[in-house]
């Protein structure tokens, strides 16, 4: 007989827009412990599954603060409800709550008045406006007080809707059980904001059709709204500006403008809780994490993403469909598996995108660290070191290279029949901090595999990506100077000497980092001020692309070959930050 074992929630806080999937640990008849679906189509040995979700509704209901959603909120923004800015979003906490989220709050007003003469957004199409219609308005318009308030007796305020199955719904001791939905899978709505929410499944009879034993059920904390990201600040790059101490030449100035976003996405593999101990387990759940980052990748209406740290799984089943539908053609190359231990679907890897109506896909190139230092051992390291060489050497570091064929700005050229390439490089470098000879020498490889396709094709390129690799190291200095200095104390470290001869440790490409390039403006203003003073006036990189509690610092960058195609950039763009989460 088919028997469930336990179930349990991947997070006790349920939130608006996001997916819940219980884990239904199951035993079968023979033994075997699975936790797969048993649906009515595929059942095992005559059982299958049946789910069932409840939204708990008591007579008395807590708002809840917008802020911290897991307080009380004991005020109401009156200024949220005349900009019919979501319901959700105006409560707060305590006063002090809202104060200090003042500079921020006050944001969404200036968003919702810029955008009462258009019809809707982007982010409206993809993720609806919670509690707006009916619920927007008319509801309280005063601070609530201290104690609880019935936002039942509210006018306009309707979080008790007819039910999706009213067979199911039930009352007792002044709770109200709405049955919500009947799969395993289910995805909050506004109108469980304050409640919780009960999961039950039971084993099913598929002759008799009746239930084996009695339901198994969990029950969630309080659904809560999903907060608002902190909006960001992004500062146009004007290419006359940026690049105005080089001569444009013709070739470059008739490539077309264009964007370009890197971002290290954190797979959800590595968003554990014991790394990230002082994010809540909501902030870090998969679901809840990949509506953010889609939202925010869309937002920036990039021509070519390169992200990094992109599950197999999450590639094939959301981001490569979900870009698809706003005109990305995707790539991807995941990482290799010598020493990955996980699941296969888990496995991480670069993803390159671009648009198709300002790019066609000519080429793709993959990069396996691995089997270079396969190569490298076999020509430099005496046979009885292999071993411990390739130990040290194999970490599934990989890097994708696309070449693109722009379809836009080959007009006044002195050959305009003459195809406008563009070669694109997404990679991934080792993150172990002690084996800076291994970054470097993965570094070193890229470069060099690079410098023969912009020399076979006269291409210029692009180099994107996590380098891991800090400003002021070898690796950086070679990115961004074409060579090492050869007294850097980082070349201390080369137990295998595959760095020597230092003089090898060069390459032709006239590589421009985005950021340096942004260091150099000549124009004057306060954003350009303000953001100088976030940049390191040594290496003219930001202070950081990377925040976490134990490490903070600049690790992701984009590089251009400054001579062709940098004087077509007017924006370039590199974001790395996650709502809650920032990945090392």
């Amino acid at each position: 007989m088919l028997t469930v074992l336990r179930v349990h929630l991947p997070s006790e806080i349920p939130i608006v827009g996001c997916e819940i999937t219980p884990y239904v640990l199951l035993r079968r008849p023979d033994g075997g412990i699975f936790t797969d679906d048993v649906s009515e189509a595929s059942p095992v040995d005559g059982y299958f599954m049946r789910y069932k979700w409840y939204r708990i509704q008591s007579d008395r209901r807590a708002a809840v603060c917008s802020v911290h959603p897991t307080e009380q909120a004991t005020l109401q923004c009156i200024g949220c409800l005349k900009s019919k800015i979501p319901v959700a979003k105006s409560y707060h906490c305590s006063a002090k709550c809202f104060c200090d989220a003042w500079q921020h709050h006050r944001v969404l007003h200036e968003r919702a008045i810029s955008a009462l003469n258009e019809n809707g957004t982007e982010e409206d199409e993809l993720f609806g406006r919670f509690g707006s219609g009916s619920s927007s308005s008319g509801i309280i318009s005063a601070a609530l007080s201290g104690s609880t308030p019935n936002l039942s007796q509210s006018s306009g305020f309707n979080n008790g809707p007819t039910p999706v199955y009213p067979t199911g719904t039930e009352k007792s001791s002044g709770e109200t059980w709405f049955e919500v939905g009947r799969s395993r899978t289910y995805t909050a709505t506004a109108d469980d904001i304050g409640h919780v929410l009960r999961f039950e499944c039971v084993v099913v009879d598929l002759e008799t059709r009746g239930t084996v034993r009695a339901p198994t059920s969990v029950m969630t904390s309080r659904v809560i709204p999903a907060p608002t990201p902190t909006p960001r600040r992004l500062i146009p790059v004007n290419a006359a500006d940026a690049m105005g101490h080089f001569d444009l030449d013709s070739r470059a100035s008739s490539f077309g403008t264009f964007t370009v976003l890197s971002y290290n996405i954190l797979a959800d593999t590595y968003a554990t809780s014991d790394t990230y101990s002082y994010c809540p387990t909501w902030a870090l759940s998969w679901a809840y994490r990949r509506q953010n980052l889609l939202r925010e990748i869309i937002g920036y209406h990039a021509d070519i993403i390169c992200l990094q740290e992109v599950q197999n799984n999450h590639f094939e089943e959301f981001f490569a469909p979900e870009l698809d539908k706003h005109g990305y053609q995707a790539l991807y190359k995941k990482r290799t598996t010598e020493i990955y231990a996980g699941t296969p679907q888990a496995i991480d890897g670069c993803a390159t995108f671009f648009r198709r109506d300002r790019f066609s896909h000519v080429k793709k190139y993959e990069v396996e660290f691995n089997k270079a230092a396969q190569s490298l051992t076999d020509a430099i390291i005496p046979a009885a070191q292999k071993k411990l060489a390739l130990t040290r050497l194999v970490k599934d570091n990989i890097a994708l290279i696309a070449v693109l064929e722009a379809k836009f700005g080959n007009h006044g050229t002195e050959n305009p029949s003459k195809r406008q390439l563009l070669c694109v490089a997404n990679t991934h470098i080792n993150i172990h901090h002690d084996l800076k000879d291994v970054k470097l020498w993965q570094i070193h490889t890229l470069l060099k595999g690079l410098e023969k396709i912009a020399v076979s094709a006269d291409i210029p390129m692009l180099v994107c990506g996590d380098f891991n690799s800090i400003p002021g190291s070898t690796s950086h200095g070679l990115l961004a100077m074409g060579k090492v200095d050869q007294l850097h104390p980082d070349l201390a470290v080369d137990p295998l000497g595959i760095l020597r001869p230092l003089s090898k440790l060069t390459h032709q490409l006239p590589l421009v980092s985005a950021y340096s390039s942004f260091a150099r403006m000549a124009s004057v203003g306060y954003d350009l001020d303000h953001q100088r003073r976030r940049m390191d006036p040594t290496t003219n990189e930001p202070l950081f692309t990377n925040c976490t509690r134990d490490f903070i610092g600049t690790i992701d960058y984009i590089f251009y070959t400054g001579g062709a195609v940098g004087e077509g950039f007017s924006t370039i763009r590199r974001e790395r930050a996650l709502v809650e989460v920032k990945n090392e």
